[in-house]
């Protein structure tokens, strides 16, 4: 099945109060992995339905920007798919809606020497979100199951283990009170030789083609059984992967957008928070506000 068809499942309850005990977590039902063969990449958005969806999408993302920034709460955004499969216009698009203070995109690439002599998952720790931000990873530490499987950077013995510290970080992450949402943008082989054509015709895309995403193409068998198998082992109830039917951008930038807002707002009061009494006492002295006045615009805050 495609996994958005239903982005409210299996989401994560809201944050517990300071000073209450840490909840022991009932173990929920695993849905069922999603699957690359499952998805239909036929699936398409008309432009007008596309702009009214976005908008619609973009304005309910301002305001859980707002809302994380203001309650201090965090997520992580996990964006992996095939090379042309539309990652980056999906950050574009999320990214236009909510404050730059409150949001990091890291691209990530092959990893420095300096990290190569340390465990992969050093790289990603500073990485991660404060108090009132939002991460997207473009790309992440799911490459140790992915391309260095594939092109032997690792070792079958590392990237084996590396399935269960995955599910063991993120597992961390969730009880230290962060949201994890997990997309997988597929597109078909023909779909991603095209978009590979327009970079090359296209100047201002050219740098986004180079001749290792050629060379990658001929390993599609090995990739797509390394994300089957990823998808299979690290798909968890609190932590599920969505795989977005990314052939048609519209129908894919509407499908994650629709997916993250549902994540990112479950158990969230996404109300803007009320005016404080020192900043209405210190508007009204500045506007000059009668008794009244303030009255009413401290009515108008709740």
């Amino acid at each position: 099945m495609a996994a958005a068809d239903s982005p409210e499942a299996d989401l994560l309850q809201g944050d517990m109060p300071d000073d209450a005990p840490a909840p022991k977590r009932a173990p929920k039902r695993r849905a069922k992995p999603p699957r690359l063969a499952d998805v239909d990449l036929g699936k398409k958005l008309s432009e007008k339905t596309y702009n009214r969806k976005l908008s619609d999408l973009q304005d309910r993302l301002r305001l859980i920007a707002q809302a994380y920034q203001s309650q201090a709460r965090r997520a992580v955004v996990v964006m992996e798919g095939w090379d042309a499969a539309g990652k980056g216009g999906a950050i574009r698009r999320i990214a236009y809606a909510m404050d730059p203070r409150g949001l990091k995109v890291w691209p990530i690439g092959a990893p420095r020497q300096y990290f190569k002599a340390r465990h992969y998952l050093t790289r990603f720790w500073e990485k991660l979100p404060a108090e009132g931000e939002v991460a997207i990873f473009d790309r992440s530490w799911y490459g140790r199951v992915l391309v260095e499987r594939v092109e032997n950077f690792a070792t079958e013995a590392e990237w084996r283990r590396a399935f269960d510290e995955i599910n063991a970080f993120e597992r961390m992450l969730l009880d230290d009170g962060a949201r994890i949402s997990k997309f997988f943008l597929h597109i078909s082989e023909q779909e991603q030789l095209e978009r590979f054509r327009a970079r090359l015709d296209e100047p201002a895309k050219r740098w986004k083609l180079t001749a290792e995403d050629f060379r990658n193409r001929a390993k599609r068998p090995d990739y797509e059984v390394a994300i089957d198998d990823m998808l299979e082992r690290t798909s968890t109830a609190d932590a599920p992967w969505r795989v977005i039917a990314g052939e048609n951008k519209r129908f894919a930038r509407i499908q994650l957008l629709s997916a993250l807002c549902a994540d990112l707002e479950e158990g969230v009061d996404l109300t803007p928070p009320p005016l404080s009494s020192a900043l209405l006492d210190e508007a009204a002295a500045a506007f000059d506000l009668s008794d009244k006045a303030r009255a009413e615009l401290e009515r108008n805050s709740q």
